[in-house]
């Protein structure tokens, strides 16, 4: 219900979903009240459809809209929807947890094009910033509560990271990373304990010290992206 009380009855129907009374604030609702599918007029069963085959196979809007014969401009709505429902993920540590960085090559797609093409030959050089379009996104895997997070960002600094690491259950939080510089700030901090690992001295594995969660996660992750081949 909208005021979250607990006093609730089933009020009839409304077309294939039970209705209910909130004898709080006497409003109804149903099962779809507080989605991103209320008030749609489309099937539940053609939304679940669309969504699953979006998020697993990249399958276009418009196939989407041949598929469950749902206008694009339909889609497209209810899309966004959805997407803004997965936009900036409460982060909430409990920890240990597991930090790591990768890459995005975003290109101007979606933009207005100020600035000549980069040659196809050449790749730009170093860690990339949003600004030289090639954006960090943080992967966090925190191994106390088994959640992971893959967050984007603007720029890989010290300030991003204490921000990300910020909501956390531990005074004290282990922190487990690369040998990246930005994270060496954490080890003047007695709110965090850093241990990490040198991928450049052939170092990967140190006991429980090791990214390797992040970097299983980052590898789903550029795999998703890759078929959009830019990012708007």
């Amino acid at each position: 219900p909208r005021c979250r009380g607990e006093s609730v009855i089933r009020y009839g129907s409304y077309r294939v979903f039970q209705r209910y009374l909130c004898k709080d604030c006497d409003r109804t609702f149903n099962d779809q009240t507080g989605t991103i599918f209320e008030h749609s007029a489309v099937a539940l069963r053609k939304w679940f459809l669309a969504v699953y085959t979006y998020i697993r196979f990249n399958t276009s809007l418009r196939q989407l809209d041949v598929e469950i014969d749902v206008s694009y401009k339909t889609i497209y709505r209810r899309v966004q929807r959805f997407l803004r429902a997965l936009d900036a993920p409460q982060i909430h540590l409990k920890g240990p947890v597991e930090i790591d960085e990768f890459y995005v090559k975003a290109g101007l797609k979606g933009r207005e094009r100020d600035q000549q093409s980069r040659s196809r030959g050449l790749s730009t050089r170093g860690r990339g910033t949003f600004a030289e379009d090639k954006p960090p996104v943080f992967v966090l895997a925190d191994r106390g509560s088994g959640e992971r997070y893959v967050v984007p960002a603007k720029t890989a600094t010290e300030s991003r990271i204490r921000l990300l690491l910020a909501d956390r259950q531990q005074e004290s939080l282990t922190v487990y990373t690369d040998g990246f510089r930005a994270y060496e700030p954490l080890e003047e901090d007695d709110t965090f304990t850093r241990e990490y690992v040198v991928h450049g001295d052939g170092e990967y594995v140190d006991g429980d010290v090791h990214v390797n969660t992040c970097e299983s996660h980052a590898s789903l992750a550029r795999r998703w992206l890759s078929p959009h081949r830019g990012v708007s």
